[in-house]
């Protein structure tokens, strides 16, 4: 039949409610730091790998003066370099902004004013990305006599 069990004292149920206080106490700090070791899971896209280590490049180009008559590079030919050049070179994708540089000749204390354009690639940080992202630079000098393209690599956390 029924067995009728006494209830427990008070001093036995507060006893473990501390146990379960303290065993959360002791455990929560271990599962937190597993939780912040593992790399982020890459959702949505199967063909990144979900450890990769990835950067976000700018790389500023110089499109013509902004003070002066010299309408610089068109549109079109800003364009045919990105598909001949960048593009082959990081077909899964790159943002561009429009932008404005300026900056004090030292010497003469002239401005400078620049029309500029802020190429952003996300990409993984390996040798062959570094290097295609080295010959973009290389080869828009080459072709447009320019003395520098700035490049700002820094690290990225990434989810697609």
């Amino acid at each position: 039949m029924f067995e009728i069990v006494p209830e427990q004292p008070a001093f036995m149920k507060i006893t473990s409610l501390l146990l379960v206080a303290l065993l959360a106490c002791i455990e929560a700090p271990r599962l937190l730091s597993a939780e912040a070791s593992a790399p982020a899971a890459l959702q949505g896209d199967a063909a990144r790998p979900s450890a990769a280590h990835w950067l976000r490049s700018e790389l500023y180009f110089g499109v013509g003066r902004a003070d002066a008559g010299d309408p610089g590079m068109s549109e079109e030919q800003w364009r045919a370099f990105l598909d001949t050049v960048v593009t082959p070179r990081f077909p899964d994708g790159l943002t561009v902004f429009d932008a404005y540089g300026q900056w004090q000749n030292r010497p003469t204390g002239q401005v400078g004013r620049l029309r500029t354009k802020v190429l952003v690639i996300l990409h993984e940080d390996t040798p062959a990305r570094r290097a295609a992202i080295d010959e973009i630079r290389a080869a828009w000098k080459t072709a447009h006599h320019a003395q520098s393209v700035l490049l700002v690599m820094q690290p990225a956390e990434v989810s697609f």
